[in-house]
Formats: structure tokens, sequence, C-alpha cells
């Protein structure tokens, strides 16, 4: 009986490393597919005088000693504050209440661009912590790990999110009542670094520029609340499943295009997105996030798909949400692993060259017990406070060096994610039974 599971196991590490192999050669089908993404497409730039007044207002602002302090100066001003802080606290209770919140913005205020951006991005880090709870990782990371690695993400989500949402509150409001209220950005904590965009902002309406400065921004809010914070940066195991991730090319941002299709066997939809290199390089987020978002607004189809997507589908926290006939968020789906790893092995999803994942080849219509787990959030994670943060304006140790930012922005040419996405799952799967193989 031993020799048959360790034959059956060898069989299905086999299996597993023919489809990464297909995997590898489905690369090649990115590049077409993304060429008839990529058309047609839309303009989008940074106008150079427009970023050259903004960088004047910034050096002026910089001589004068940088963020002004703020003091309630009349009642309604104080009202405003308080009721953006208690509603970004509100919101800011999880993964998936941010990721509401932002979408909430987006919908009423389609010319905040970051407020889409950000909508997705966060439905991103919600599928990226319930990856610690779903099929693989837990197999892979000890539960201290996982734990770290949830904290870690989390912080970075909840500190964005309260840099953010009151800046997007405060144009709502600005535009609701017809009064400049941007002077009370300080009040938020919000670098003197944004003013100047905001208040360009409210002038020309240039949607582009000010999603580039909110990029700039909210990377240089991580940067020295997370990234470089030694509770992080000098965590060894959470360094050696950052490097792990880096390896393999799991970083995805994926960006769903349509919603999926309730009962087809090919009713799931492509995805567009990118694979961050260096977590650590902040240079690279700024350009990796500038990417995602020229990559959204100057290819019209990507735009209309992911639309299409948020809103068909709620943020659970679950890759469910996109890809219901390869992830399940239900225990209960589960089979025995044995009998599971069997049917997998037979009804692995296969990628055709440019076209759809099809399932057609999958017994019992893609049944649940040859789905992936991914449970949703509430179901993986307890909420994590955020607790006191520094307010501290990061322009002060940045000077205006990051203004070098500004200058242009890139849409990607190779995006098309789809069989990268699935690659990715399967390098898991390979990893997880590989471990198996070397402890039995």
């Amino acid at each position: 009986m031993h020799m048959q599971e360790k034959s059956a196991k060898s069989a299905n590490l086999i299996e597993v490393a023919m489809k990464l192999m297909n995997g590898i050669r489905g690369k090649r089908t990115a590049l077409s597919g993304s060429l008839r993404l990529a058309h047609p497409r839309e303009p989008l730039r940074i106008r150079k005088e427009a970023a050259a007044a903004v960088e004047t207002k910034l050096r002026q602002q910089w001589r004068r000693g940088g963020r002004p302090t703020w003091t309630p100066h009349d009642e309604n001003a104080y009202d405003v504050v308080e009721r953006i802080r208690k509603e970004t606290e509100r919101r800011n209770r999880n993964n998936v209440t941010r990721t509401a919140a932002y979408w909430s913005v987006f919908r009423s205020y389609p010319e905040l661009h970051w407020a889409l951006l950000a909508h997705m991005v966060s439905r991103n880090g919600g599928w990226s912590m319930t990856d610690l709870r779903g099929e693989w990782l837990p197999k892979l990371l000890d539960a201290r790990t996982a734990a770290a690695v949830f904290r870690m993400l989390e912080s970075c989500n909840a500190l964005i999110f309260r840099d953010a949402y009151p800046q997007l509150r405060l144009y709502e409001e600005t535009r609701r009542t017809g009064r400049n209220l941007f002077p009370l950005l300080p009040a938020f904590g919000v670098s003197a670094f944004m003013a100047p965009f905001w208040e360009r902002f409210r002038i020309d309406g240039d949607s582009a520029m000010l999603t580039a400065a909110l990029i700039v921004n909210e990377q240089h809010v991580i940067e020295w609340r997370v990234v470089q914070d030694p509770t992080y940066r000098d965590d060894a195991a959470i360094a050696a499943a950052m490097f792990s991730q880096r390896v393999l090319q799991l970083n995805q941002i994926v960006f769903p295009l349509g919603a999926p299709s309730d009962g087809g066997s090919g009713g799931i939809p492509r995805l567009a997105g990118r694979i961050l290199e260096r977590f650590d390089d902040l240079a690279e987020r700024i350009a990796f996030g500038k990417s995602l978002y020229a990559m959204l607004y100057a290819y019209p189809k990507v735009l209309n798909g992911v639309l299409a997507f948020a809103e068909a589908v709620p943020h659970s926290g679950s890759r469910a949400d996109y890809w219901p006939s390869l992830f399940t968020a239900d225990q209960a789906d589960q089979e025995d692993q044995g009998v599971k790893e069997e049917r997998a092995r037979l009804n692995s999803v296969q990628i055709k060259a440019g076209g759809r994942p099809d399932h057609s080849d999958r017994t019992a219509g893609g049944n649940a017990g040859t789905r992936w787990f991914s449970p949703r959030l509430e179901d993986a994670w307890d909420d994590q406070p955020l607790g006191p943060v520094n307010d501290y304006d990061w322009l002060g140790s940045d000077g205006l060096a990051s203004l070098r930012h500004m200058r242009s922005l890139r849409p990607p040419l190779v995006f098309d994610m789809t069989s990268e996405h699935e690659l990715g799952q399967r390098k898991l799967q390979a990893a997880t039974l590989a471990k198996d193989k070397l402890l039995r």
C-alpha cells in the first residue's frame, strides 16, 4: 500500500511538471493576447506644463518648511475633519470594507482614476491574504510565518487607505459644497507633496497627473512605515517567503476582464496584469503602479473588462470571485486529498493558444472536488486593528527627488496574465508535492 501511495505521488509530480512545461510554453501566447487587448489605445500622458507648475508650488512649499500645521479655524471645518476621520476608521476595518469604499468613491466620481486602480489592487491584496490560508501556502509556510506575512500585507493596505481615503473624501466634499477643502489635508497627516496636485486637479481635472502623484505618495507612505520597519525588514521568515515569491514570480497583480459566466465551461474571464519583481524596491513599486494605471486607462478593452467585473462581482477575498471553476471558497467542497490530487491530475486546465482557459476536459462539468480552496477573507483572518501611526511627512526625507516619477506614463506591451496566473498556481502545486515527497 505504501509503494502504491509513493507511486501515485510520483505520478502526480511528473504530471504537474508536464503542466508546468505547458504553462511555460503558454507564455508565448501572452504576447498575442496582449496585442489584441492593446488595440485600440487611448492617449495617456502627464502634461509637462502642468507638472512644471506643480513643481514650482512644491519648491515654494519646501522653502516655507514643508507641511503646515493644521489647527481648527472654524466649526464647519472641524466637523468635516471629525466626520471623515470616523468614516475612515470605520471603513478601514479590513480588506473587504476598504475595497468596497474605493469602489463607492469611483462610482460617484469616475474622474478619480486612482480610486478604481486602488479598488482593483485592494482586491489583489485580499486574494494574497487568503492565499495564506488557502490550498497551497499552508503546506509551504508555518503558521507563524503566514501570520507575519498577513500582518505585513494588512498593514500596507490599511496605511494606504488611512492616508488616501480622507483625500478622496475631501474631494467629494469640495465638489458637494463648492468650497475648497484641500487646506484641511494636514489634519489627516497627508504629505505636503499632495496638496499642490489636488489644487491643480481642482482647476484642470487632469486625472493622469493626480493618479501618478497618489501612486508616488502611497508607496512612500508604506516605505517608511512597513518596508523599512525593522519589525518586517529583519524578520527572516518574511524575507524567505518574499524571496521565494520573487523567484517563482508569484507577486502577481491581476485584473479580471469581465464577470464569470454562471455554469459555462469556458465562462471565466481573461486576466490582465503584471508581476512585481522586488517589493522592497521603492522605485520599482512606483513604476509598477504607474504601469498598472497606464494598462488600465490606455487600453479601453482592459478598462471596460475591469468595470464589468467590478460592477458584477462583490469582493469577498476568495479567488473564486473571478475563477469559480478553478477555485472554491467553501471548505465543504473539498474532497479527500488523495482523490482530489488524482482528479486534478486528470482534469488540469489547458490554456489554448490565444484563447480562453478551456475546462471542457473536466469530468462532471468542473466538479467542485477538482477546485482549489481559496477562502473568503472573513473565514480566513480576524480583523487586525491598525494601531497608532506616526504622521511624519515623508517629503522631509525624500526632498523633491520623487518629482522624477512625474514625467511619463508608459503602458506595458505584454500584460495578458491568463496563462501566467495559472502557471503560478501550478508552481505552488509542484512545490507542495515536491516538499511532500522529500519528507516521506
